[in-house]
């Protein structure tokens, strides 16, 4: 029978803690979608339906003040999403990661920025000074 130190048990131990989670971290989960864009966002917890309305709101600085709500939306094409600032956070903006669209910097509450979108696809956006903090946010088109 094998003895070992506890120098080498615990460094056993340690190395199949680290690979397992390695695997719990890898790869998409089902619960980030959009290639793991929003899995750093603070308050993601799943894609809202809003196909076939004209017009859907999203809150800039819901919850702590620093996400979007929803932070992740399905709209039709010809959707209008109008994100309507909520005073809590700081200052943001809303910034397409494609460059399609970019609101200005507000800070006070009713401040709101709009954009139709007319094309399918994924729409990747930010907020530029929380980015890095988790504020992250994505509009699917679909037909």
């Amino acid at each position: 029978m094998e003895r070992y130190t506890r120098r080498t048990a615990l460094s056993i131990a340690g190395s199949t803690g680290l690979a397992a989670l390695a695997g719990c971290l890898g790869g998409d989960d089902g619960n980030a979608p959009y290639d793991g864009y929003l899995r750093p966002a603070n308050n993601f917890d799943g894609v809202v339906d809003r196909t076939g309305s004209a017009e859907v709101t999203v809150a800039v600085g819901s919850d702590s003040g620093l996400s979007f709500g929803p932070p992740a939306v399905q709209v039709s094409p010809g959707t209008t999403v109008i994100w309507e600032w909520t005073g809590r956070g700081g200052q943001h903006n809303v910034v397409a990661a494609d460059g399609t669209f970019e609101s200005e910097y507000y800070l006070e509450e009713g401040n709101t920025f709009e954009h139709t979108f007319e094309e399918p696809g994924v729409y990747k956006y930010h907020c530029t000074p929380h980015q890095t903090q988790g504020m992250l946010g994505v509009i699917e088109v679909v037909e």
